[in-house]
């Protein structure tokens, strides 16, 4: 037991000790704090050399892809298309809270094609997050929803309408399932 405890703490010594090494990246991502800088590489190479998503201030997968980042905003530890396959579009703007989690496949989508000229953008109200939010695995966020503080979303919905603070919901078309226990993290 000892010599366990002794060894996690020598490998957690040299994980520090490689994380100070790769501290220059936080220039890159100023309001992330959610991995270690060392793993911030994954993402630094195809975001800002190779310039897949590259206007975005936050890590994005290379299979994800962000639109309109300039209208977007993202609170601290939150990072819309951190997993693959994402697809964040913000042509009219989206607000996003401290600890949001986004599982793979998920799409934020700020607007909607005019139904008489496919060339034409529609406009709409922002999409608003929250803090402390969950969005599981290939939910589709409409335009001009707003989502409270202390959500999850279930895998495979489609939030069409408003969902209050404090409550899981699921469904296509969302339904509000119950009430959630307020969170414990930090």
């Amino acid at each position: 037991m000892i010599k366990e405890i002794w060894q996690e703490t020598k490998l957690q010594k040299f994980l520090n000790k490689i994380d100070i090494l790769f501290i220059w990246l936080r220039f890159f991502y100023p309001n992330f704090r959610g991995m270690r800088n060392y793993y911030l590489l994954f993402f630094f190479f195809p975001q800002k050399i190779l310039r897949l998503n590259g206007s975005s201030s936050w890590p994005v997968h290379r299979t994800s892809r962000v639109l309109y980042a300039k209208n977007i905003k993202v609170g601290y530890n939150s990072a819309p298309g951190l997993s693959n396959a994402c697809y964040v579009q913000g042509k009219n703007g989206i607000c996003i809270g401290n600890n949001l989690r986004m599982g793979p496949g998920v799409g934020l989508i700020s607007a909607n094609h005019n139904p008489d000229n496919y060339d034409e953008w529609l406009k709409d109200k922002p999409i608003n997050i929250g803090d402390n939010v969950w969005i599981g695995m290939n939910v589709v966020v409409l335009p001009g929803v707003n989502i409270g503080s202390n959500v999850i979303i279930g895998a495979n919905s489609v939030v069409n309408k408003d969902i209050p603070s404090n409550y899981i919901a699921v469904g296509n078309p969302i339904k509000l399932l119950r009430e959630k226990s307020p969170y414990l993290g930090s």
